[in-house]
């Protein structure tokens, strides 16, 4: 499914605002892993977490800082940063760095060790009636994966009762557009090219089966 902006009402801020909320007037602070960084091994090694994490992500974090230093979205939540320079051209930098960092903090708490299988039966009952089958939603989200060209992210997110796979290219984001995100996928090839190499489907098979935090993804729902 390619992605669509929708403009739902619910913005899910309560659940959203933890994940990027500076203190007022305070640079942004990188976000701590919930695991260490060999955590994920054997599916994501140490070094991509370590590279992914401390050279990218890292980097997301202190461009936005000095863009935003001395600005009146400085200390302010990530969440009103992506809403408000979203579509702007002149503030693209901004959208683009506040945006990664939201969706690298909301990708890291996607993956647990020891992660994979069934999720709990709310959850499982909604993947059900949304794609038919556990099998059939990581099909669908297997190839939402592969059909993105370049850089970007697979998302899965919550539309009413309902569970909707999408895409988003580079560093575009659901929070930009009210909708609510559930559970994410780094497909950017810095994500696993020295574990995959150019093997995406690989990766994203492995973080299906093997990754994915469902206790998380559960959190989000609304």
């Amino acid at each position: 499914m390619h992605f669509t902006p929708s403009h739902s009402k619910n913005t899910a801020l309560i659940v959203l605002a933890i994940l990027g909320t500076a203190a007022m007037g305070q640079p942004y602070q990188q976000f701590v892993l919930p695991y260490t960084q060999n955590a994920l091994e054997p599916y994501l090694s140490a070094r991509t977490v370590d590279f992914h994490y401390n050279k990218h992500h890292r980097g997301y974090i202190d461009k936005l800082n000095q863009l935003i230093a001395g600005t009146p979205w400085a200390g302010q939540p990530l969440e009103r940063i992506i809403r408000d320079s979203q579509g702007q051209p002149d503030k693209s930098a901004i959208f683009n760095n506040a945006a990664q960092v939201w969706n690298h903090r909301f990708f890291w708490r996607c993956m647990t060790p020891d992660g994979g299988g069934l999720p709990s039966d709310r959850m499982l009952g909604m993947i059900e009636n949304s794609f038919g089958s556990m099998a059939q939603f990581k099909e669908t989200f297997l190839n939402t994966a592969l059909a993105q060209f370049g850089s970007g992210w697979v998302w899965l997110i919550q539309d009413g009762d309902k569970l909707k796979i999408i895409r988003t290219a580079n560093a575009d984001t659901p929070i930009a557009y009210g909708q609510i995100p559930i559970l994410t996928c780094d497909v950017w090839e810095h994500a696993y090219y020295l574990d995959y190499q150019n093997r995406r489907k690989d990766f994203v098979q492995a973080f299906l089966d093997h990754l994915v935090n469902w206790d998380f993804a559960m959190t989000q729902l609304q």
